[in-house]
This record gives structure tokens, C-alpha cells and sequence, in this order.
């Protein structure tokens, strides 16, 4: 089982310094991928429930916010040569779907072919009302956008006519290094989103799940790739802990359920802390697993 890290990349104090030293340390560390999140926008007052929180709210100051995940992950690319980057994850429907093609194309092409693109359906219905997107059937406007995206980076001269979407006939360059094209991981634990992941997907990312959940949920999605005539082995299994506490016990637990790679939660406020916390979770994950 592969051992990663979900960077909620999160200025003040992730700084380019931050940035400049965490790939090496966590590449030199044996860590498999650094994953990042997307929000553009944060409100002081929303009605919309995060769903990995108690409370329905994401713990995010006031006066912070996260850094662009493909700026991100374009800088850590140039700071590393062997470790995954992934967008975990990239709110798709929110997004111009032709940009969204580039940028990934452009980290992974920058990065040697290193990008998971983790994407979800997003949860906070006043960013898609300011982006002036409707929040409404936002699963089915992924699924279209996915597929301009796909075309886009797949084919020579990239068209497309949908319900959300029309591409006429154009050429995107430069085209990802990784062919087809970057393992699409779509993330989320409702029934459609594992879906997605049956029907699109070539990986899974699970959130904020003990390892009995995740076992739960693994079973599930199983269940709905034999009914597409496809194969355990066809979808990547990534699933973050979260909040939940990981030891060598819950590492073994993680590995019977399935899971391919496990992602740990990296807080930190400087390089100081950020390497004190590699070092616990390379003693205590990485050599239990």
C-alpha cells in the first residue's frame, strides 16, 4: 500500500519557501503523491454543509485561502522529479472545461508526466452562484465537461456538441505526457459519485473514511464495476484519512479494505514543522505499510 499527503496549500503560511521545500521532503521521504485541494473562493456566511466537518463548516481563517491548485502543483513539479502530483480535487462543473484541459495538460507535461487528476462535483453552492454557474445537475455537467477535456487532450483536432458544451473544431497543444491521458480519480462517497468512478473513472478518491467505511464503500463501487463488465484492478483505490487517527493498526486495517494508497492529513505552519511531521508519519505509516 502506497503512502501519500493531502497539502491543504493555504497561504500565509505556505509560502513559495513552504512550497520549495516540501516536495523534496516528502519525495526523499518515500511518499508516493502530494495532493491539493481547490476552493477560488471562501465566504464568511454560507449555507452549504462541508461535509467533513461536524459543524458544516471548512476550517479555513478568515483572512487565508488556498492557493490555485494548478499554480501549485506547476511549482512543486519544478522542486521534485519522481513523486505524483494530484489536484485532490478539482471542482470541474465550476470551471471552464477548454482552461481546465490546458492547465492540466500543461503540469503534467511540465512534470513529466506526474498528475492525477483527482476532480469532484464540488459542495459549496454559493462559489458556483458567484462563478455564475448553476449549482443545480452540477454531476452532469462534470460527466460533459469531462469528456471536452478528454477530447481535448486525446485527440488532434478536438470537437465536441453537448447540453452544457459546445467545442468547434480546435487544436490544444501541448498534449499530456501520460496516454491516454492522466488517471481521472473521482472523488466523493455518495452513490453517484462511485458512479462516476464505474462508469469514467480510472481511480477512486475516498475522504475523511475509517477503514471500515472505506471497506463499505469499496464493496459498493466493486458491486457497480462488475455490472460495467470491469475489473477491481481497472480503478486505483486512494483514500485520505482525514480527521481519523493512523497508526500501524489502522494501516493494516486500511490494506484489508482494499485501498491502493492511503493519504495523510499534512498540517504545518513552517519547514520546521513540516519535516518533524514527515519524519512521525515515515516512522509511524510508511514503514507499517
Amino acid at each position: 500500500m502506497q503512502v501519500s499527503l493531502f497539502a491543504p496549500l493555504i497561504n500565509p503560511y505556505h509560502t513559495p519557501e513552504f512550497l520549495a521545500a516540501l516536495g523534496p521532503a516528502a519525495e526523499s521521504r518515500g511518499f508516493h503523491s502530494i495532493w491539493v485541494g481547490e476552493h477560488v473562493l471562501l465566504f464568511d456566511d454560507y449555507a452549504s454543509t462541508y461535509p467533513y466537518a461536524k459543524d458544516g463548516k471548512i476550517r479555513v481563517a478568515e483572512d487565508a485561502g488556498l492557493l490555485e491548485n494548478f499554480t501549485a502543483l506547476a511549482f512543486l513539479a519544478a522542486h521534485t522529479s519522481r513523486i505524483r502530483l494530484g489536484t485532490g480535487i478539482c471542482l470541474v462543473p465550476q470551471r471552464n472545461p477548454v482552461y481546465t484541459a490546458k492547465e492540466a495538460a500543461a503540469v503534467d507535461y511540465l512534470s513529466g508526466g506526474r498528475l492525477d487528476f483527482g476532480v469532484g462535483v464540488g459542495w459549496l453552492k454559493e462559489e458556483f452562484e458567484a462563478l455564475g454557474v448553476p449549482f443545480e445537475r452540477r454531476g452532469a455537467r462534470a460527466r460533459e465537461y469531462l469528456e471536452v477535456i478528454r477530447r481535448l487532450w486525446c485527440d488532434p483536432v478536438s470537437e465536441f456538441e453537448g447540453e452544457f458544451y459546445t467545442l468547434p473544431p480546435s487544436r490544444q497543444f501541448p498534449k499530456p505526457v501520460q496516454r491516454p491521458h492522466p488517471p481521472i480519480f473521482f472523488g466523493g462517497e455518495s452513490e453517484a459519485a462511485l458512479r462516476r468512478v464505474a462508469d469514467l473513472g480510472q481511480g477512486w478518491y475516498g475522504f475523511n473514511l475509517t477503514p471500515e467505511e472505506a471497506g463499505e464503500r469499496i464493496g459498493r463501487l466493486r458491486a457497480l464495476l462488475a455490472e460495467r463488465d470491469r475489473r477491481p484492478k481497472d480503478v486505483q483505490i486512494a483514500v485520505g484519512a482525514y480527521l481519523h487517527p493512523v497508526d500501524a493498526a489502522a494501516v493494516a486495517r486500511y490494506r484489508e479494505a482494499g485501498i491502493d494508497q492511503l493519504v495523510l492529513l499534512l498540517l504545518a505552519r513552517n519547514v520546521g514543522e513540516m519535516q518533524a511531521r514527515l519524519d512521525s508519519f515515515a516512522e509511524d505509516v510508511l514503514a507499517a505499510a
